[in-house]
């Protein structure tokens, strides 16, 4: 009977999501679970994993030196990934100024890590968002975007994997950070 009541609440929520995707139209994206991105200005494309149980994305990033710039706290790092599209491993350094400080806390303790606001590429919009930076060499995708990104991008479908190819110009639309409506349970 548990088993049967689980099943029909399933069915509810399969069919209540359809209900949903339908009345939002066929203008909303859907995304698999795994996708590409490009890292912009920079353009290397990477794999990006859209984890719904992260709610800040987080950038594969190493030396990662925090400075003081003009009395705001600001971070240098190097980003080093493989390229997608070339088959190579590339890297660039960069600097941004440190939006916020992500404490995060796991059985190995807590571990404090610089957020910063970085833009990249996804299907032919280009999203500015907060992204944590920690070392994800050995870590499947360099890149994971939380439920902040995703939120902005649409749908995501668990079934499917590279649904969208990154392709973004100088004419490409910019969704910034700064004009986000996050949902209330999303914060800031």
């Amino acid at each position: 009977m548990k088993y049967l009541k689980s099943a029909c609440y399933a069915t509810i929520l399969v069919v209540a999501g359809g209900l949903a995707s339908a009345a939002m139209g066929a203008d909303a994206a859907t995304y698999g679970w795994v996708e590409t991105a490009t890292v912009e200005p920079w353009g290397a494309e990477v794999k990006v994993k859209l984890d719904t149980g992260a709610l800040t994305s987080s950038m594969q990033a190493e030396e990662i030196e925090t400075f003081e710039r003009d009395g705001e706290e600001w971070v240098r790092f190097t980003v080093e990934v493989e390229d997608e599209d070339t088959d190579e491993v590339v890297s660039r350094t960069f600097e941004r100024e440190v939006f916020r400080n992500l404490l995060v806390s796991g059985a190995g303790g807590e571990d404090r890590r610089p957020v910063v606001l970085m833009t990249i590429c996804m299907g032919q919009t280009l999203h500015e968002e907060q992204f944590s930076l920690e070392d994800r060499d050995d870590m499947n995708y360099p890149v994971l975007l939380g439920r902040r990104t995703i939120q902005s991008l649409g749908e995501v479908d668990v079934t499917r994997t590279f649904v969208h190819d990154p392709d973004c110009d100088e004419n490409s639309q910019l969704i910034r950070h700064a004009d986000h409506d996050y949902d209330e349970d999303i914060g800031i």
